[in-house]
């Protein structure tokens, strides 16, 4: 048994790096690791946030089969405990229960490497994942589009068979009438499926599938679903939908034979009403996600109705997994994209203002970010950057290099240098992925701003005059790309009441007009203000100046600004 006594945050990074460590070396798999990872950091951060000392303790348990489990508890002081807050505990399965690893000093920087490249691995499995089940979606959705086409063939052909059946008029009126039929049928399913996947959420689908079946082709309608907490409503009390969730088939319950194509016939319940039912279960590649039982709006169901139902649940079903998966995956790009935006120092010396708006359009997340943080001389770095690409993988790889920028400035190193690092960094981790970014670095008992940019939009300066200068010194390259690059540092002199826009593409670049009007609008933005509405309210000054220049309702980039405006001596 393992444990730590946490009180502060440099106790929670070493007993989270000593946990992973000693949960690898017990065998448990990357992604469980990752998990536990995740959600310990999440526990660790409230209880820093409520104060007091907690301990954390890793227990393995082995069992007599040779297989174990590892414990992760979290528990609070007594002052702590005292106020209502219960432990938190985690359990893993160990396939190497006996093992006893030393986690070794958590202090240590080759242990804190180690651990980083450790949690880039687990991250790059996860994302392995998230692929496997992007292109699950994918097919899912090439599978509707052939079905649909497969519609619109048949509808074709009934209407061919319908124009041959004309020479007699008895058949020609009997065919008319299965025609339309079949007609009203497959405009329905084209119609109803159209609706139900439109939406991506869940939610919105299972609230429109009971209002297109009913009356028309149910008179209520039933949805149990598995693994959630809401209440079937006696769905899942009848032995037909039991059946058809073990089986997967279809059943019908009636005091009769239905005969219904790939319906199995279940017998009736005396416990429930002699009206018939029919339970069909929603059916995925993996398992059912649940069942739906409807009644009939008669006394029962036609049985080219019946084939029908069954294919539009099977089309609803699919419809059901697929914005699970886009919101499960919007879910966890949005809390990563959230944990990421920086809280800015507040040095004395230097006044700090940023604002972050994600595309309007796709899923909301991008790689744009932006970061502010003391270097041991007590200088201040301020950083903006743009990963390529949007979606989890963009935001993912958007905090590995917000990490490594970090972890690079500890040995200080000057903007040009630190950009150097983070090209070399990303061009040996992602060698198919680019970014830009801009560094600016400012320091207490110097009269200069260092500052050096790569790929990136040039910093605009407005000086304690009102005048405004935008800095467009040659920039290195992008980040990542195959070519060996030094960047450079550039050095400009600054006062007091001196101010520095640094920002992404999406605030300044419309298709239309290009970048180099918006860059104008920036600098003229900035230059509209007053020394003291910069000295007073910079927060103001970012919003007033975000306004006119994303006037624009849909934006397809994200939006980053950081200001920095350095305060007058006291």
């Amino acid at each position: 048994m393992r444990t730590w006594q946490i009180s502060g945050v440099l106790d929670a990074a070493r007993a989270r790096i000593a946990t992973a460590r000693l949960v690898a070396a017990y065998g448990v798999p990357p992604l469980e690791r990752t998990r536990l990872s995740a959600a310990l950091s999440a526990h660790l951060r409230q209880c820093l946030t409520k104060g007091g000392t907690w301990r954390l303790t890793l227990n393995p348990i082995a069992r007599g089969s040779g297989e174990g489990r590892l414990e992760v508890l979290v528990t609070p002081s007594r002052e702590v405990s005292a106020a209502g807050q219960p432990p938190w505990r985690m359990t893993l399965a160990c396939p190497e229960p006996d093992r006893s690893p030393e986690p070794g000093p958590a202090d240590d920087p080759a242990a804190l490497a180690e651990a980083l490249l450790g949690a880039d691995e687990d991250t790059a499995l996860v994302l392995r994942k998230l692929r496997e089940q992007e292109e699950l979606v994918a097919f899912h959705r090439e599978e509707l589009q052939q079905t649909n086409q497969g519609v619109v063939a048949l509808h074709a052909e009934l209407d061919a068979a319908g124009r041959a059946q004309r020479e007699a008029f008895a058949a020609e009126r009997k065919a008319r009438t299965e025609a339309e039929e079949a007609r009203r049928r497959l405009t329905f399913l084209a119609d109803a499926s159209a609706v139900l996947t439109t939406p991506l959420n869940h939610h919105e689908i299972l609230r429109r599938l009971p209002d297109l079946l009913v009356p028309g082709y149910a008179g209520n309608v039933d949805l149990w679903l598995f693994e959630t907490d809401d209440d079937p409503r006696g769905a899942a009390a009848h032995p037909a939908a039991v059946t058809a969730a073990r089986t997967g088939r279809p059943q019908y319950a009636a005091d009769h034979p239905g005969h219904l194509a790939g319906v199995d016939d279940h017998p009736t319940s005396p416990a429930h009403s002699a009206r018939p039912v029919l339970c069909i279960p929603l059916p995925t590649r993996r398992e059912p996600l649940g069942v739906l039982t409807m009644s009939p709006p008669g006394e029962r169901w036609d049985r080219d109705d019946a084939v029908m139902l069954v294919e539009l649940t099977r089309r609803a079903s699919i419809a059901i997994d697929n914005a699970r998966r886009y919101e499960h995956n919007r879910d966890i790009a949005e809390t990563l994209q959230r944990a990421l935006l920086t809280e800015l120092p507040t040095p004395g010396f230097l006044g700090m203002a940023a604002r972050y708006l994600p595309a309007t359009q796709g899923m909301n997340i991008g790689g744009d970010w932006y970061d502010a943080f003391r270097q041991p001389d007590g200088s201040v770095i301020a950083v903006v950057g743009d990963v390529t690409g949007h979606g989890l993988h963009a935001a993912v790889m958007m905090s590995q290099l917000r990490t490594a920028l970090r972890a690079y400035a500890v040995d200080g190193g000057s903007p040009g240098r630190l950009l150097t690092r983070l090209h070399n960094f990303l061009h040996n981790l992602q060698p198919d992925l680019y970014a830009t970014a801009v560094i600016a670095r400012f320091h207490p008992d110097e009269p200069t701003l260092t500052w050096a940019a790569a790929g990136h939009p040039p910093p605009v300066l407005r000086g304690p005059d009102g005048r405004v200068t935008i800095l467009d010194a040659k920039p290195g390259a992008m980040l990542g790309i195959p070519l060996k690059q030094d960047i450079a540092d550039h050095t400009v002199r600054v006062a007091p009441g001196t101010t520095l826009a640094l920002y992404t593409d999406g605030l300044v670049e419309r298709r239309a007009r290009g970048i180099d009007p918006g860059i104008e609008r920036l600098a003229a933005a900035l230059g509209s203000f007053g020394p003291a509405e910069l000295e007073i309210d910079l927060g103001g000054a970012a919003d007033g100046i975000l306004d006119p220049l994303l006037s624009d309702s849909e934006r397809d980039d994200d939006v980053c600004l950081l200001l920095c405006h350095l305060r007058e001596r006291g």
